[in-house]
């Protein structure tokens, strides 16, 4: 099985979770990609290890049992795998060294850290004490990127040095693309992302990007309100709707502009009320009531 099939079952498989089908329909995908025999950059890519790891976990004890004999046989083909790299590098080091073998790039570094649950204060993670190595692109403004948004995913977080790394840059190379380079708007959202991750209140975000729920094209496309809680997106709407109620209790005298024009009768006789009814940050709303129509409507 090739990367482009793995991944579409895998996205087929992620579907059918989220989607609450019937057990049936896991076992049939998980079946299909049992013998898959995928390499370590295949998992990886594919998020193929993150999605099935989830399905061990699933309430239907056939799901979960599966999905725990698919990962153990996959960790087995990995580990066959690099003690084959092992075994080939071994043998280059004892035979001769060709001029283009010297004069090819070094290889990427490989991701620091492993993949066991992070054992210290998850409050105080930083990618400089995990020690990893933020050096990833030939860009020093992007490497920096990458380590802010390690930061922000690690921030609580019990997930591996290795998988924070992979988001973070998974993260930061959707925004690179989306924002067309290191542009002041691909800055400036990388910076939003961060602070967003950091909120106490909003460890929700964190982990569905940790676990795929949400991608990374999505979260950098994702707006203020979109990165908020739900609780705090609660909040917010609740006192909204206070603020609106206050702003339209009747008043006693009412302020008449001579600018605004009814778009009913479109006579200029219109009384207005302003009042706050979304956060501090936000433009005030404007209530207006056309005083020969009698028609109502709001602005901010």
């Amino acid at each position: 099985m090739d990367q482009r099939e793995l991944e579409a079952r895998i996205k087929a498989l992620h579907k059918a979770s989220q989607s609450n089908e019937p057990a049936s329909n896991l076992i049939n995908i998980i079946e299909s990609i049992k013998n898959a025999k995928p390499t370590e950059e295949m998992l990886r890519t594919t998020k193929a290890g993150i999605v099935v790891g989830k399905m061990r976990t699933n309430p239907n004890k056939d799901v979960a049992k599966l999905a725990g004999e698919v990962v153990v046989l996959w960790k087995k083909g990995i580990e066959a795998e690099k003690r084959a790299r092992g075994l080939s590098a071994a043998k280059l080091q004892k035979g001769s060294v060709s001029p283009a073998s010297k004069a090819a790039s070094p290889a990427p570094k490989p991701l620091a850290g492993n993949k066991k649950a992070y054992e210290g204060d998850p409050e105080k993670r930083t990618f400089k004490s995990d020690k990893v190595d933020i050096g990833r692109t030939d860009s020093q403004v992007r490497n920096n990127c990458i380590g802010l948004l390690y930061n922000g995913l690690a921030y609580r977080s019990r997930d591996s040095e290795e998988n924070v790394m992979l988001r973070a840059i998974e993260v930061e190379n959707a925004a690179f693309k989306h924002y067309k380079g290191e542009t002041p708007e691909y800055k400036s959202k990388i910076r939003s992302l961060f602070q967003n991750l950091k909120v106490k209140t909003n460890a929700e975000l964190g982990r569905n990007i940790m676990a795929g729920t949400i991608t990374a094209d999505r979260f950098v496309v994702m707006t203020s309100n979109e990165l908020l809680s739900a609780q705090q997106r609660k909040a917010d709407a609740e006192l909204e709707l206070e603020n609106m109620k206050k702003a339209q209790v009747p008043m006693a005298e009412k302020s008449i502009s001579d600018s605004l024009e009814c778009g009913n009768c479109k006579k200029k006789m219109v009384s207005y009320s302003q009042a706050q009814t979304r956060s501090a940050d936000e433009p005030m709303t404007t209530f207006c009531e056309c005083m020969n129509c009698g028609k109502r409507w709001k602005f901010s």
